[in-house]
């Protein structure tokens, strides 16, 4: 019955075909459908309360509502962000261009988990070579933005939120404060999440799936001149009692400090209509152990820590039809990471390794782009990304050990990475249509060059880095086009990546594995090349002022040059969405799932994940008292109850079942 009311809602929806990435009224943002081009997340220091589906919802919740990014979940937390089909070494992912690296050698601590919404201004997140204004990538880039200074002269303006959901007995609480004169802005915010273990579909509880996490951000702005102004920013972010139930390990504490002071000029009666110098600092110290977990084969601790200075000096100018950006940008991070054994009996000694050898990475680059303005309806992109990369292993004993894999190896190592891309756009009355052509290179992760002996879950293989990798290298094809007639809309996009030297493990049957029941021993070593293709096709049709359907489908495929599926590549997935909205009152149905799993990866521990669909339902009231504003935001996630994980979920461990949830948030103008 289930089933069957589902196939219904799919077919009924879908008629109207698909769509998920939509154009946004800029003045009236919703994250629920976001843009093809250049997507934008917005966070609540802008995001309309009334339009969101969630007042409170984490921002891994907000990126994964682009077709572009699915989320890589490991459990109920700190979920990994993938764009293009490509995970987050492919990717730049930086907060408000500052350069952060993760210290988990298991990647639980991805860079988007050491902010929140409540520190955000709105996510910025391009595809392909267009990602490298911060750093070199292949697949794209993801910039969490903060907050600008404001000098509203509008004095102090707060506001109050609470949530919670009923799967899981999950509470949020969180509170914003802002002072606003001619020449001062003082900001601070803090935001508090705490989940007990959730439920999948038919009540199964998914143990060790719980977290507490809390932030807290302040900003400080100065105003010298009409032009010119000087900003400081910090954020705390700590995370406690964070289960990982796809893994092996838990986390008892992963904490960051990120810290910043920026000088802004601003002109546009000038050549340089805009130039900004940041100096920034932040570091993460990340714990996993597996106290909480019985009868497990040996007890681990496996402390890492990450600490990074870095500057930027970006620059925006005009000349007659062109836009020039430039953006010079540096950084110093110091990796660490150890493991210490602890065996059940007693007698036996205690090992310790080194996982990240204490890695010193050094990276200075330079990136320019030319918007070229051919007339009123052509326009030209180029842009291009020249970087200079040197890794250090500072750690002797470290070293040691990974020269007995590589003998000839010596502790330093340099790399020049380039990148360049090209976009030509043409925009008729009804009719916009973009080509583009790339390519970039990246260097290898801290773990694909250094990592030592670090257990991967997923394929049930140790892993070991390789510092004679070469930087892997990636030409890019992409196609746009829009089209619109009064109330409908459809879009399509394409595109196409052929990476050379394709980075991924491959098994070394000559060496024994350090992890107890493990398959075996992989070492990074490099394809020939791969192939990632990625199609959406996008419709929405407005049909009354108060009511819209808006729907999508992607299409993707990865294959490596040795004929084997690429691993974590998405099957065919769909949403439709029709939403109802009033004054002060709106409601969405949305439907969304994946097809079977035909394309999966044998080679590299994927099985075949069944295809799913989960009904949900959101609804939103608005009140106003005086001239203060009450917003109530509540519904149902997955209706049905349906037991379920996607190609993304680590293990496959299931996602959610049903959810009720209510999130109210009381602004004081």
């Amino acid at each position: 019955m289930k089933r069957s009311v589902i196939l219904y809602m799919s077919l009924l929806i879908c008629t109207i075909t698909f769509a998920q990435d939509q154009a946004i009224d800029n003045k009236e943002t919703d994250t629920l459908i976001t843009h093809l081009d250049e997507i934008k997340v917005v966070g609540r220091h802008k995001l309309s309360n009334y339009r969101q589906k969630k007042t409170l919802s984490s921002i891994d919740a907000y990126l994964e509502k682009s077709n572009r990014i699915t989320m890589i979940k490991r459990g109920n937390y700190a979920w990994e962000p993938t764009l293009n089909n490509m995970v987050s070494d492919r990717l730049s992912v930086t907060i408000d261009g500052m350069q952060i690296y993760g210290a988990c050698t298991d990647k639980m601590d991805p860079i988007t988990s050491y902010v929140d919404v409540s520190n955000l201004e709105k996510v910025i997140v391009t595809s392909g070579q267009e990602g490298t204004e911060n750093a070199n990538c292949i697949g794209g880039g993801i910039d969490l933005k903060l907050p600008e200074s404001k000098y509203y002269n509008s004095g102090i303006k707060s506001s109050f939120d609470l949530g919670y959901e009923t799967n899981g007995n999950y509470k949020t609480a969180g509170v914003d404060l802002a002072y606003s004169s001619n020449k001062l802005y003082l900001s601070g915010d803090g935001i508090y999440r705490k989940s007990d273990n959730y439920d999948a579909g038919d009540n199964e509880e998914i143990k060790y799936s719980q977290f507490e996490k809390y932030n807290i951000s302040l900003q400080a702005g100065y105003k010298l001149s009409d032009h010119d102004n000087i900003d400081a920013t910090m954020i705390y972010d700590e995370a406690t009692d964070v289960g990982y139930p796809a893994l092996p390990m838990d986390v008892s504490l992963a904490k960051a400090t990120i810290a910043s002071v920026a000088y802004s000029y601003n002109n546009d009666a000038v050549f340089v209509k805009n130039w900004e110098t940041k100096l920034y600092f932040n570091t993460i110290t990340h714990i996993m152990d597996d106290s909480k977990r019985p009868d497990v084969p040996i007890r681990m601790d496996m402390p890492g820590w990450s600490d990074t200075y870095g500057m930027y000096s970006k620059l925006k100018a005009k000349v007659k039809k062109h836009k020039l950006s430039l953006n010079l940008n540096a950084h110093y991070n110091r990796s660490l990471a150890e493991m210490t054994m602890y065996p059940n009996d007693p007698n036996e000694n205690i090992m310790f390794m080194y996982t990240w050898p204490d890695i010193r990475t050094v990276y200075s680059g330079i990136y320019a782009k030319d918007e070229f303005d051919i007339s009123t309806k052509e326009k030209l992109n180029l842009s291009a990304r020249i970087g200079y990369q040197n890794n250090t292993v500072k750690n002797e004993t470290g070293l040691e050990s990974l020269q007995i894999f590589y003998s000839q190896i010596s502790a330093s190592k340099s790399r020049l990475l380039t990148s360049f891309s090209a976009n030509y756009f043409v925009k008729h009355k009804k009719i916009d249509f973009s080509f583009g052509l790339g390519y970039g290179e990246r260097a290898p992760s801290v773990s694909e060059g250094y990592g030592f002996f670090l257990f991967n879950s997923f394929d049930n293989y140790d892993y070991i880095g390789n510092p004679t990798l070469k930087n892997e290298k990636s030409t890019e094809i992409n196609f746009k086009a829009h089209y619109h007639q009064k109330r409908f809309k459809v879009g399509i996009e394409a595109s196409y990546f052929h990476i050379y030297d394709y980075i991924i493990g491959q098994t070394d049957t000559s060496l024994s594995p350090m992890t107890i029941g493990a398959n075996g021993v992989r070492i990074y070593n490099a394809l020939q090349y791969a192939s990632i293709y990625n199609t959406f096709v996008n419709i929405s049709y407005t049909l009354h002022k108060t009511l819209s359907i808006n729907a999508s489908v992607g299409y993707h495929y990865g294959q490596g040059s040795d004929d084997n599926n690429l691993p974590l590549i998405s099957p065919i997935s769909y949403l439709a969405e029709i939403n109802y909205s009033l004054k002060n009152f709106n409601a969405a149905l949305q439907l969304n799932g994946n097809t079977n799993q035909d394309n999966h990866s044998i080679f590299y521990g994927e099985d075949q994940t069944p295809a799913f669909a989960i009904l949900n339902l959101n609804l939103g009231n608005t009140f106003f008292i005086k001239d203060h504003r009450l917003v109530l935001k509540y519904g149902i996630e997955n209706i049905f109850d349906t037991h379920y994980s996607t190609y993304a979920d680590w293990n496959n461990i299931p996602r959610q079942g049903r959810n009720f949830y209510i999130n109210t948030s009381y602004v004081i103008q």
